[in-house]
């Protein structure tokens, strides 16, 4: 079995069952604040991995998160955020967790441990895309399965872990790995691990919807606007980008069925819903090519 760092004990925290609650918070606070640190130290990786999906978003292939457990539900997670945020097919960021949506809610642990069951679930893949396997030990013989599958298909792989020497940086084309050192509960990957996966993940997702067009500056052009609290956002972002009032832009969103940047396209160069829909098409979908040809004139 190769070396799991998240098994070892952490000399820091022995005593933590004796120790009054508010030490117990900031041992545990203390620890935490290793984790961004170890994930700074992969920033060269991530920022790889990033332009690696967007160039793969771009010929038209999608990103999936294949995990087991905390993991596994991470990559649920991060897909699953992906559609209202930036208005993308819920099919173009997706994630498998071992032993199938069951899992997500209960523990289902021996499922990491079926390498043919990762095979089947890779089955989805293509050359096109992007396989991401998340692991804290970096060896669940699930992911594994899941690598083969993918070398098989083609698709480009990602190694999201905590240990170096897990079987998936030995398998993973590109591996990021951020090693946080042994938990607060020794084994209990759900914590600094669990929180080192969430961020990397954040990055890659974020980061690669940056880079094919989907904000301006920071501003979130492309969310669905399904409620009082988005809409309002999205008055402010179209008021803010296009530099009229509130009142403007409430009246641009509702010509465009609340479509952000068809808002700001309208409102900006004169043009009618449809024509600023063209336009758009015309640039790729990305607003800022289309201020920056504006800016020019």
């Amino acid at each position: 079995m190769s070396e799991i760092i998240t098994e070892y004990r952490n000399e820091n925290t022995k005593d933590i069952d004796l120790l009054p609650t508010i030490e117990m918070v900031k041992k545990m606070n203390e620890e935490d604040k290793l984790v961004a640190l170890a994930v700074e130290d992969e920033a060269e990786h991530i920022a790889e991995a990033i332009d690696l999906i967007a160039k793969q978003f771009l010929k038209g292939g999608r990103l999936y998160y294949f995990g087991a457990g905390t993991s596994g539900r991470l990559g649920i997670l991060d897909a699953s955020e992906c559609p209202p945020t930036f208005s993308v097919p819920h099919d173009m960021v997706q994630g498998r967790i071992a032993g199938g949506k069951d899992a997500f809610l209960y523990s289902i642990e021996g499922a990491e441990d079926n390498y043919e069951l990762g095979i089947e679930d890779a089955k989805v893949l293509t050359d096109k895309d992007v396989c991401v396997v998340i692991s804290a030990s970096g060896n669940p013989k699930y992911l594994l399965g899941v690598l083969h599958q993918a070398d098989e298909a083609g698709a480009k792989t990602i190694a999201v872990t905590c240990n170096s020497h897990g079987k998936i940086a030995e398998e993973a084309g590109l591996v990021i790995c951020a090693e946080v050192g042994p938990e607060v509960i020794a084994g209990s990957s759900r914590l600094k691990a669990g929180t080192a996966q969430k961020m990397i993940l954040n990055m890659l997702s974020t980061g690669s919807m940056i880079k094919i067009g989907k904000t301006y500056e920071n501003f979130m052009i492309d969310l669905k606007a399904v409620n009082e609290k988005l809409k309002d956002r999205a008055i402010r972002i179209v008021a803010q980008i296009a530099g009229i009032s509130h009142s403007e832009a409430l009246a641009a969103l509702l010509k465009s069925n609340w479509e952000i940047k068809t808002a700001i396209v309208s409102s900006m160069l004169d043009l009618t819903i449809e024509d600023s829909r063209e336009e758009l098409k015309k640039h790729g979908g990305v607003l800022r090519k289309i201020i920056y040809t504006k800016e020019l004139v």
